[in-house]
Parts: structure tokens; C-alpha cells; sequence
């Protein structure tokens, strides 16, 4: 999550050679995203679109910005989900659309040493 979503996208462009997408507003999760796609990683910037939104909660608590949430991408979303609940709770029931268009579910942060985590389909 990054207060500044522009200065934060130059950072990577510039200082890193990342490539960079254009902002994309994505109302349906109170988020407006940029892409960051390196060699080897990847990274969603975040900012809030909407007083609403989970990121903004997120700022108001972290004003600098940070990590919100680390995605781990997974073979089979519904049976990645099958197992963990054996041991971990997830914040719904289903798997929703994510910010790339696949099926995502969230992993509890008091179940994953306070880091949010999510499932993402690979």
C-alpha cells in the first residue's frame, strides 16, 4: 500500500528498470493498482480508491505505506483451500476474482504470524 501511487510506480520504473503498468482503477475491491514486474518478482501497488476501502484503513494506520498483503501463487485453488482450513482460517468461503483476473482467497493474519497472505491461482 503506498500513499503516493505515482511517485512509488516512478521508483520502480526508474531505480529498478521495472516494467511498470498505467494505473488501473479497480473499484470492486476499493483499489487502484499499479503492476510492477521484475526478472523474478512481481508486486501490486496499492492505493485506495474510495473512502471505503481497505487500503485506505490500511494507510491511515501506516501512513508511509507498506506491505500490505504477500500473494503465493497455488496449482488448485480449491484444493490449496482444503488444506489449509485444516489449520488455518480463510476470510470467505469461496474464492473471489483477484486484481489479475483469477480466482483468490485470503488467509487469516492471526493464523499466519500476522502477515494477510493470499491464494492466488496460478
Amino acid at each position: 500500500a503506498v500513499p503516493d501511487l505515482e511517485r512509488a510506480a516512478g521508483r520502480y520504473r526508474e531505480a529498478m528498470g521495472a516494467v511498470v503498468s498505467p494505473p488501473q482503477d479497480l473499484p470492486e475491491h476499493g483499489v487502484t493498482v499499479v503492476f510492477v514486474e521484475l526478472e523474478n518478482t512481481k508486486i501490486e501497488l496499492l492505493h485506495p480508491l474510495g473512502e471505503a476501502s481497505p487500503i485506505q484503513k490500511f494507510l491511515d494506520r501506516n501512513p508511509a505505506g507498506g506491505i500490505h498483503h504477500i500473494c503465493l501463487e497455488v496449482g488448485d485453488i480449491e484444493a490449496s483451500m482444503a488444506h489449509v482450513s485444516q489449520t488455518m482460517r480463510t476470510l470467505s468461503d469461496e474464492p473471489k476474482i483477484g486484481a489479475h483476473g483469477k480466482p483468490v482467497v485470503f488467509l487469516h493474519p492471526k493464523d499466519c504470524d500476522g502477515v494477510l497472505t493470499e491464494l492466488e491461482q496460478a
